[in-house]
This record gives structure tokens, sequence and C-alpha cells, in this order.
């Protein structure tokens, strides 16, 4: 006998598929065997504006050639603190050259010793 009133099943829905997942900036350096560093945040103590922190990333490739160019340290955060410590480091004293060089008399003292001497410091 057939049941010709049955319900007809309801067709299944296609499931669909996940989204490919965007890879980051750091896994395609990584893939294509380059280095990556990049600064994820930066906090900034709002009662003592000296003082503050960054947050880095970084891939292998990046701390293999630190350790290439003389960097040294028991952890790939303590070569990549050294690295970091050194750019601020050249930063800072290329912003005093140039303020060195544009106006050298705020950062030179002279004082009259007398008979044609001076002292500079």
């Amino acid at each position: 006998m057939f049941d010709f009133f049955r319900k007809k099943p309801e067709p299944i829905a296609a499931k669909e598929r996940p989204a490919a997942k965007k890879k980051s900036p750091k896994e395609l350096a990584t893939e294509k065997g380059e280095p990556y560093v990049d600064i994820l945040s930066m906090d900034v103590d709002p009662e003592n504006l000296h003082q503050g922190s960054f947050e880095l990333d970084w891939n292998e490739k990046f701390v293999a050639n630190l350790i290439r160019a003389g960097y040294v340290g028991k952890t790939d955060s303590d070569i990549v603190d050294q690295w970091f410590q050194n750019v601020c480091r050249h930063v800072v004293m290329e912003t005093w050259e140039q303020e060195q060089a544009m106006n050298p008399q705020r950062w030179t003292r002279k004082r009259d010793l007398g008979d044609g001497r001076t002292e500079v410091s």
C-alpha cells in the first residue's frame, strides 16, 4: 500500500562552509620564510608619563636574524628585548644629535675661566 499523503521530507540545506580564516601578517611572513615583528600594544602610566611598556610579537625567523646579527639571550624574549632597547637607544641618540646640531648652546655650557681660557662642559 502506498501512502500518498505522507509528508515529503524537506531537502537538507547545504551546509555552509566555514569561511576560510584570513591569515595574519605574522602567519603570511612565516609561511614565506620572512622575519616578522610588530608592536601589538603600547601602554603609558597616566600617573607617570615617563613609564610605559610595549607588547611585541615576532616569529622565529626574526629571532634567528637577531642571533645572526650578534644578539644573545637565554630566551627569545630576552633577545627581542635587547634588540628593542637598542632601537630605542638609537632613536634617542639620533634625536639628541639633531637637537645638538640645531642648538648647540642648549647642551653645551661655557664658563669663562679668565686669561682667555674657557671651560666647556
